[in-house]
């Protein structure tokens, strides 16, 4: 299969190439359009809940009990939630909308083109129980050959091209299909050199998992982005072994300040705790092993709805960041030239 056509050494957006520096402040996990609706709710087949002020509480804090919070569709909707990230200073973002959870690059090329911010897209396949038959019973080299198509000639039939890999899911425990993808995504990287993000499972020791496969099959663990941290490992000592394995660990639950989480028994952070964490990380050295994000896929995070919208890591983390004494040289290094370095092909 011919990678001739890869541009190594740019960031693949999906309007094309660009050269590194080019690209600013990055959002490094986000949805802008997809349907990550459970599938346990989408086969009640209810109508969607009409969100409004009387029941935004209710929507945002039960986040997977109401039709139609988990579908972001509109593009009027996302090109007006994305120029209130571009007041906010932002520049870029990461969109890890992939197989099984209803990714549409079309849209994307639009919605970045009228909008003015720059979208690099995911490609392969999330949870198998999203992906269904589109990951079950396909061979690794099968599941390799589309992510490396992807990022070398376009995604989901398009001629718009992947940039990053991810976010692969696996689950706890990993199912066959899942673990092909993920040994398939290793594959991948090896040939286009884009890098790979995963969503692990929500037990503590699968992130450690994830880097194990990845290293051993020979992947390049400098560029597997682990997603999710703020929901999976809650030790500061477990976080700062992660990150010596050398993968980039990823904060993206910013701006979820409950406690309340759907998925699991547990109790998750707010931003305050979360830079705390990163603050951890820091000292241990791995200021270049992180990126931020606020894994936006729900209606009522959208300020339309009542929400933080796409600006708050910018809007309202950074001034704290700066207030908890962050330098402007840490914070440059998270948003822009980590993001850069992750995203340009190598």
């Amino acid at each position: 299969m011919t990678i001739k056509a890869l541009n190594r050494g740019y960031v693949q957006t999906v309007t094309g190439p660009i050269r590194p520096d080019a690209l600013g402040r990055t959002l490094m996990h986000e949805h802008v359009l997809c349907d990550i609706t459970p599938p346990e709710l989408a086969v009640l087949g209810l109508p969607e809940v009409e969100i409004t002020l009387e029941n935004c509480f209710e929507v945002r804090y039960h986040w997977c009990k109401h039709t139609g919070n988990h579908r972001l569709v509109d593009r009027d909707v996302a090109i007006a939630e994305l120029a209130k990230l571009k007041d906010c200073g932002g520049s870029a973002l990461v969109e890890l909308t992939c197989g099984g959870i209803k990714p549409d690059p079309s849209g994307l090329q639009a919605i970045s083109r009228r909008s003015g911010i720059a979208i690099i897209m995911g490609c392969g396949y999330y949870l198998e129980s999203f992906a269904g038959d589109g990951l079950a019973g396909r061979s690794i080299d099968e599941l390799a050959a589309e992510m490396i198509v992807a990022v070398t000639r376009g995604a989901w039939g398009t001629d718009v091209r992947a940039g990053i890999i991810g976010e692969i899911g696996v689950s706890d425990p990993w199912s066959a299909a899942e673990r092909a993808a993920l040994e398939a995504a290793v594959i991948a990287q090896q040939e286009t050199g884009a890098a790979v993000n995963v969503h692990p499972g929500r037990e503590p020791n699968s992130p450690f998992a994830i880097v194990d496969l990845v290293r051993r099959a020979g992947g390049d663990v400098s560029h597997l982005i682990i997603s999710h941290i703020d929901r999976t490992i809650f030790e500061a000592e477990s976080v700062l072994r992660l990150a010596d394995t050398g993968c980039v660990v990823e904060y993206d639950f910013f701006g979820i300040e409950s406690s309340y989480y759907p998925f699991a028994d547990v109790d998750l952070p707010n931003d305050g705790q979360r830079l705390r964490m990163i603050r951890a990380l820091i000292e241990r050295g791995h200021l270049e092993r992180i990126t931020l994000s606020q894994d936006i896929c729900t209606k009522t995070r959208l300020t339309r709805w009542g929400g933080h919208g796409y600006g708050h890591l910018f809007a309202n983390v950074v001034p704290i960041m700066r207030r908890c004494g962050f330098s402007e040289a840490e914070i440059e290094t998270v948003f822009v030239e980590t993001p850069r370095r992750l995203l340009t092909i190598q």
